[in-house]
């Protein structure tokens, strides 16, 4: 087990490295940081000795090893708007989207999983053809289109859920603003969190009852109805555990792509997090922001999809046994 989370993690410092150099690429390509740095009124000659002391006109290969050097040390440059530390402006619009994330998944898990359950044990009934049917339209609507649809619906006309917004937040620790420990910052996460959950949620139904069925089609599934196990034992113990092996990869997966539609959902509901401030960060130009923000996002791509392939191999040890040869 320990040489299998050796490679994961050696294989995740090198994906790090290539998301690092793409998003070094994008800030030496794109716009000028003198310019954003001191404006138009500076002459040429000034302009180049600051390139100079700041050290821009050096090979690209020698920037991006000082880069490198600086991000281990968690220095991702300079926000030219905000004036401060890239990264610390992504640490106070973190907990906004995180907690976003965290009700999403908890959405997902509380809905998907027994809904999926049901419709493989019961495939013929009335509830899985409605659910079914649902997860198909589901797929087909833009997570945008479902917001704009939740605001008008219990924002506007029903008047019952906040539409934008985090509403009142609690300080944690000096950094952390969470809505969890207020009624109002709960409230306001009701719509976001719905609406990030209805692109994936009809996903996972899809995937646990497609899963579900087929394990329950197998020999020892028949060999353990043969020997008299209680249904639910066949279903919950038998059938289920080994429908989660798959569920628990993609899962992974897409906790991560998660990240990135957070941006939509952001935006539709002002909601002030990581996503909100990439757009920002893309009207203003604010190149450094873009890049911190790009790995930082594949920092926690890269572990949590690291997290879930050590969770696949404890579960199931011929990962680990294929992975070894």
């Amino acid at each position: 087990m320990f040489a299998f989370i050796v490679r994961r993690i050696i294989q995740s410092i090198i994906v790090m490295l290539v998301i690092s150099l793409v998003g070094f690429s994008i800030q030496h390509s794109i716009g000028d940081p003198v310019r954003d740095l001191v404006g138009e009124r500076v002459t040429p000659a000034e302009r180049e000795e600051i390139r100079d002391r700041l050290g821009l006109n050096d090979p690209f290969y020698i920037q991006y090893f000082r880069f490198v050097k600086k991000a281990c040390k968690g220095d991702l440059g300079l926000s030219f708007f905000y004036k401060k530390p890239a990264l610390e402006v992504i640490i106070s619009k973190a907990p906004a989207t995180l907690e976003l994330v965290i009700v999403t998944s908890i959405i997902l898990i509380i809905i998907s999983i027994p809904t999926g359950i049901y419709c493989a044990i019961y495939p013929k009934r009335l509830f899985s053809r409605f659910a079914m049917a649902f997860s198909t339209v589901g797929v087909a609507i833009p997570v945008f289109l479902t917001a704009i649809a939740l605001i008008y619906l219990f924002g506007v006309e029903l008047n019952w859920l906040p539409s934008f917004g985090r509403g009142e937040t609690v300080k944690i620790g000096g950094w952390w603003e969470s809505g969890f420990l207020t009624l109002d910052g709960l409230k306001h996460l009701v719509l976001p969190s719905i609406s990030l959950s209805s692109i994936m949620l009809p996903l996972f139904i899809r995937l646990i009852r497609a899963e579900m069925m087929e394990i329950l089609e197998t020999e020892y599934i028949q060999f353990a109805w043969a020997k008299g196990l209680r249904r639910e034992r066949v279903w919950f113990i038998h059938a289920f555990k080994n429908t989660l092996l798959p569920v628990i990869t993609v899962f992974g997966v897409q906790l991560g792509i998660m990240f990135a539609f957070t941006i939509l959902t952001e935006t539709v509901f002002q909601w002030q997090g990581m996503g909100f401030m990439f757009l920002e960060a893309v009207e203003r130009s604010d190149t450094s922001l873009l890049v911190a923000y790009l790995v930082v996002v594949g920092v926690i791509f890269v572990l949590v999809n690291t997290i879930v392939d050590i969770i696949y191999g404890t579960v199931n040890p011929m990962v680990r046994i294929a992975g070894a040869k």
